[in-house]
């Protein structure tokens, strides 16, 4: 483990205190900043919230049913309606672009760390024996 002569840091302690100053860039982009209000926007909704649990609840009763092997057409049918009222309201199509937004500029970061790695950071940093 080599040591930074002129801040007295390790390699290890640079690439943490980095990794923080990264985690506080990204906190500071518009993408991050409009993903934190149109989720805030979407928590204070009480329509959406409400859209909300009705999805969670047709998803649960759907994924049981499937379980059980009596999942109906009717039920994939009806769930999937839940998800477009859900999704076609306009506080969830703005939380939901704002989200793509930043997994794309997120998205483009992994892409800039992969580079340097020679590995991609996001998909097989975590394992050395994946498919």
């Amino acid at each position: 483990m080599s040591v930074d002569t002129d801040s007295g840091e390790t390699e290890i302690e640079t690439v943490d205190r980095l990794a923080s100053e990264l985690g506080a860039a990204i906190a500071d982009l518009p993408e991050h900043e409009a993903f934190v209000e149109a989720k805030a926007a979407v928590e204070g909704d009480e329509v959406a919230q409400e859209h909300i649990a009705t999805f969670e609840r047709k998803r649960e009763e759907f994924r049981r049913a499937q379980q059980r092997g009596e999942a109906s057409e009717l039920d994939r049918r009806e769930l999937e309606k839940a998800h477009r009222e859900l999704q076609s309201l306009p506080v969830m199509e703005e939380y939901l672009q704002a989200q793509s937004a930043l997994e794309r500029r997120l998205g483009r970061v992994n892409t800039a760390i992969s580079t340097e790695l020679v590995v991609d950071f996001g998909e097989k940093a975590g394992g050395c024996c994946q498919d």
